[in-house]
């Protein structure tokens, strides 16, 4: 058909008249189309839920999501140690050769008991100068008391009187000094030393305790004033020394009560933070507390890991459901069962906060009011794992 410009047949007007009708027709054909999307999307979300039989909910126990106050708890790692207060190095004052070690790490010594036995020629050496200067002092006082008397009947000068007085003094000073060098290498009994002439001395324990440590064996060559042949401690109480998050560090102080376990024993050991360090470290960022703790049956060893829980503060208004209601996906995310009818549920994803009691802090992922799966909510994991 041609169309002269300027003018308009009769199909021309009915063909624009047609127009509006056009368009109506094309979005009403849009509208539905629209419509199907988001009955599609609603639909997609209802796939995530999951229908349990009626008959089969005495498997499953429904609680509501609870609010109530939680403790906030630290549970720092840490590891023993001895506490160094109550733990003596056992340093020997003499030198030579180890002669026997007559105790055992383990044992329990008193303070004075012989530890061990050594061949010293510096006790030797010692031992002779003490029983000379004290032959020398008697004589010294015999010599002083004659001269005493001969002055009392004028045979002797008085200048002879103050030498004879001079001497036993220096002999004294003599006497005394090797008597503190005997003491200084553990000798207490000096009346004895004539009747032994034996270079052997003993090393004696200077204070009471477990021997934890023992460092020489017979027949080492010990230096005097450097070697340490054993460490004493008492196990009573020990250290823990633990480390606190630089987030943390709020929550903890000097005073604050701890339970310390351990996967050795079921045991829980209780003790309280003594120490805090005024510092972090650098790599770690972390700040080490130190922690007195009783060990009365003595089953906490040096090195051993434990876990030191600190009580830090209170939680107010804290959403908590039963610890049976978290799960763990395979990524170890954990998530939980929302009960959205009588009998369909929802996996939700949430996230963790404390534990304590037997019940975990929600922190997100749940609103008050809404009911979860608890008990049971490992038979509503294998449900759904059928029904996908």
């Amino acid at each position: 058909m041609k169309v002269v410009p300027g003018r308009c047949t009769t199909m021309t007007w009915t063909a624009l008249a047609l127009l509006p009708t056009v368009s109506l027709l094309a979005s009403c054909d849009r509208q539905p189309a629209d419509t199907s999307q988001a009955a599609a999307a609603s639909q997609s979300d209802r796939a995530e839920l999951f229908t349990v039989p009626q008959e089969q909910m005495a498997h499953v126990q429904v609680v509501p999501v609870e609010i109530s106050a939680l403790t906030r708890v630290l549970r720092l790692t840490g590891a023993v140690a001895y506490n160094s207060f109550d733990t003596t190095p056992v340093i020997t004052q003499v030198g030579g050769p180890v002669s026997q070690v007559l105790v055992l790490p383990g044992q329990v010594v008193r303070p004075g008991q012989v530890l061990l036995e050594v061949a010293s020629p510096d006790y030797a050496q010692e031992r002779t100068n003490y029983l000379k200067a004290r032959d020398a002092f008697s004589l010294a006082g015999k010599s002083y008391a004659r001269a005493q008397d001969l002055y009392s009947h004028g045979a002797i000068a008085k200048a002879d009187l103050e030498q004879a007085e001079s001497t036993r003094a220096q002999a004294q000073a003599d006497l005394q000094a090797s008597e503190q060098a005997l003491k200084v290498l553990g000798v207490s009994n000096l009346n004895s030393l004539e009747a032994s002439p034996s270079s052997q001395i003993p090393l004696l324990a200077p204070v009471g305790g477990e021997i934890v440590e023992r460092l020489v064996s017979p027949g080492q060559v010990l230096q005097a004033g450097a070697t340490q042949c054993f460490t004493i401690s008492n196990m009573k109480t020990v250290w823990v020394l633990a480390n606190v998050y630089q987030q943390d560090l709020a929550y903890v102080g000097v005073g604050d009560p701890v339970e310390i376990t351990t996967d050795s024993y079921p045991d829980i050991f209780r003790g309280r933070i003594s120490y805090v360090a005024p510092a972090v470290d650098s790599t770690t960022r972390t700040l080490q507390v130190r922690i007195v703790t009783e060990n009365p049956s003595e089953k906490l060893k040096k090195d051993m890991y434990v876990t030191a829980s600190v009580r830090a503060a209170t939680i107010r208004n804290a959403m908590t459901v039963p610890n049976s209601a978290v799960l763990r996906n395979a990524e170890n995310q954990p998530f939980v069962y929302v009960a959205v009818g009588a009998n369909q549920f929802g996996q939700r994803a949430v996230s963790l906060g404390e534990s304590q009691g037997g019940r975990t802090q929600i922190v997100d992922g749940l609103r008050a009011g809404e009911r979860v799966a608890a008990d049971g909510s490992l038979f509503l994991q294998f449900a759904n794992s059928l029904q996908r």
